[in-house]
């Protein structure tokens, strides 16, 4: 099994440069075809030459999938892995729509753009990326909870001061959570906002919080970079 793990994973061999380069140049052309595909004056002949260009990636990311468990010291490992997740569900909606109707196909094939993830282990600074979103992990999580725990407070804050004023606008706390999430990410669309003075000071209080919602994991994940990069040159 060594020489197909030096294929799969081995970048400073020429072969498995070589082999990682054919592999993402296929994912990019599965991404190209696929935007393609939703050209709306495409003929028949065309889109019948698409799906045929789709069953040949579905069946060399199939090959890749099964040589890479075939090549895994621990197979359940990488089955559960990340990396073994993505290239799992980058093939998987081809197989599943087989035995659907056509209304759960097209929500299926949403799920090709997966695929995209499949570029970062070809790439150096996607594999630090990802290694910083492992060490960061626990506060990610953590900054994810506290993160809607505000949503739902700003929602019920709004909710409580604009209901009286803006009863079709704020209806409930649930129509309130898209106002919430407009504001908090400091988007502020604009289709509703708060009349009342005491809902303008609420939205000023919830636009600072904003701002920290949008920094605060941009530097957990810079700071984790830079350990990523520690790690690496060791």
């Amino acid at each position: 099994m060594n020489w197909l793990r030096q294929l799969l994973d081995d970048e400073t061999s020429t072969v498995g440069r070589r082999f990682n380069l054919l592999l993402q140049g296929l994912i990019i052309l599965s991404l190209v075809t696929f935007s393609i595909e939703t050209l709306p004056d495409l003929d028949e002949r065309s889109r019948q030459l698409l799906r045929y260009c789709e069953v040949i990636f579905v069946a060399i990311f199939t090959v890749e999938y099964l040589a890479r468990l075939l090549a895994a010291k621990n197979r359940k490992k990488f089955v559960f892995s990340f990396f073994g997740i993505v290239d799992l569900v980058a093939i998987l909606p081809f197989y599943l729509a087989l035995g659907l109707d056509l209304r759960a196909v097209r929500g299926l094939r949403m799920l090709r753009l997966v695929r995209l993830l499949k570029l970062a282990r070809y790439n150096k600074a996607m594999k630090r990326l990802h290694c910083a979103f492992v060490i960061a992990k626990e506060e990610l999580v953590m900054f994810v909870f506290a993160t809607i725990l505000t949503l739902y407070v700003a929602a019920v804050g709004i909710y409580f001061f604009e209901n009286p004023a803006q009863p079709d606008s704020f209806s409930s706390i649930f129509s309130s959570l898209w106002w919430a999430v407009a504001t908090l990410t400091t988007v502020g669309y604009g289709d509703i906002y708060p009349i009342t003075a005491g809902g303008k000071v609420f939205t000023f209080l919830i636009l600072i919080l904003g701002l920290g919602i949008v920094s605060i994991p941009a530097g957990m994940v810079a700071s984790a970079l830079g350990e990523a990069r520690e790690m690496e040159d060791k």
